[in-house]
C-alpha cells in the first residue's frame, strides 16, 4: 500500500509550513513524521493539531503510563499500525507491562493495574457506544479525577484524528518494520 500524501519537502515549503515544521522539529517530538508530515500540507490544520497533540501527549493530568496506555488503546481500536509502532516502545518505557501491551494488541481482556483497566475500559466503551454510562463515568472521576477524565476524552479525540489521518492517507511503517496489528 502506497502512502497517498507525503509531507512537503523542506526545500519547497512555504513560509508557514517551514515555521510549523521548525516548531515541531525543535519540540519534544524531535522530528516531523507520520500524520504530522501529512498535516503539514495544510499549515493551518498542522499548526493547531500539533499544538493540541503536544498538550495531549506531554501536558495532561494523566501520568505518562496511563497516557501511553490510552494511546495504544486508541491505536488498536483504529487499527492504526503507525501509531502502534511509534508508541509501543514509549508505553513499555513508561511502565505499561509487556503482557498488558500484548493483551491490547490481541484484543484480550487483561488483568493489570486498576487504573489501566479503567482507562482501557473507558476508551473501549466510548469508542464502541459513543457515550459513557453513569457508573463508568463516576468510577473514572473518582479514580482519576475530573481533570484527568476531561484530558482522557481529549486524548481520545486527538488520537482518533491521528488514526483517521494514518488510515485515510495510508501512512505506512518505515521499511523493514513488521506489522503487528493487521498481519
Amino acid at each position: 500500500m502506497k502512502q497517498r500524501i507525503s509531507g512537503p519537502v523542506p526545500e519547497a515549503m512555504s513560509d508557514a509550513q517551514r515555521r510549523i515544521y521548525d516548531e515541531i522539529a525543535s519540540g519534544p517530538r524531535k522530528g516531523v513524521r507520520g500524520p504530522l508530515a501529512v498535516w503539514l500540507n495544510n499549515p493551518g490544520l498542522a499548526e493547531y493539531a500539533q499544538s493540541l497533540g503536544r498538550y495531549c501527549r506531554y501536558e495532561t493530568a494523566l501520568s505518562p503510563r496511563l497516557s501511553e496506555l490510552a494511546i495504544l488503546t486508541m491505536a488498536r481500536l483504529w487499527n492504526s499500525e503507525y501509531e502502534w509502532y511509534a508508541h509501543k516502545p514509549i508505553a513499555l518505557k513508561a511502565g505499561v507491562a509487556a503482557n498488558t501491551v500484548e493483551a491490547i494488541r490481541t484484543r484480550q481482556l487483561f488483568s493489570g493495574q486498576k487504573d489501566e483497566e479503567l482507562v482501557h475500559s473507558f476508551l473501549v466503551v466510548l469508542h464502541q457506544t459513543r457515550e459513557i454510562p453513569d457508573a463508568l463515568y463516576a468510577q473514572a472521576v473518582q479514580e482519576l479525577g475530573e481533570t484527568a477524565v476531561i484530558d482522557l476524552v481529549g486524548l481520545a479525540g486527538y488520537y482518533t484524528l491521528i488514526s483517521m489521518t494514518i488510515n485515510v492517507f495510508q501512512v505506512g511503517l518505515p521499511d523493514g518494520i513488521a506489522h503487528e496489528l493487521n498481519g
